[in-house]
């Protein structure tokens, strides 16, 4: 709706999205070593980690009071973000002797 009014807040908060999981996924590629290894990359795929398994539990709590987004948005973004939370920590686990 605001981005029909000619808003660009929806923009915004899209394109900050999309850096910031660039950003997490450049560490993962770091990681596999698929590109060079990037600074403080355990400490950066640990707190990835949590960060999507906590956002994946945490979604879970809010179906029943969806602060302005439906239920369904809830349980599949909460899926989704556990999914990732879970394939992070078994890549974490598989790499953490080299990282």
């Amino acid at each position: 709706m605001l981005s029909e009014q000619g808003s660009w807040q929806p923009t915004l908060i899209t394109s900050g999205i999309v850096i910031v999981l660039s950003v997490w996924s450049l560490y993962a590629f770091s990681a596999a070593g698929l590109i060079v290894n990037l600074p403080l990359t355990r400490l950066a795929l640990i707190l990835i980690t949590f960060l999507y398994l906590a956002r994946g539990i945490a979604g879970l709590f809010l179906i029943t009071s969806p602060m302005g987004r439906s239920p369904e948005f809830w349980v599949w973004s909460s899926v989704i973000c556990m999914l990732f939370g879970i394939v992070h920590l078994i890549g974490l686990q598989q790499q953490w002797a080299s990282l």
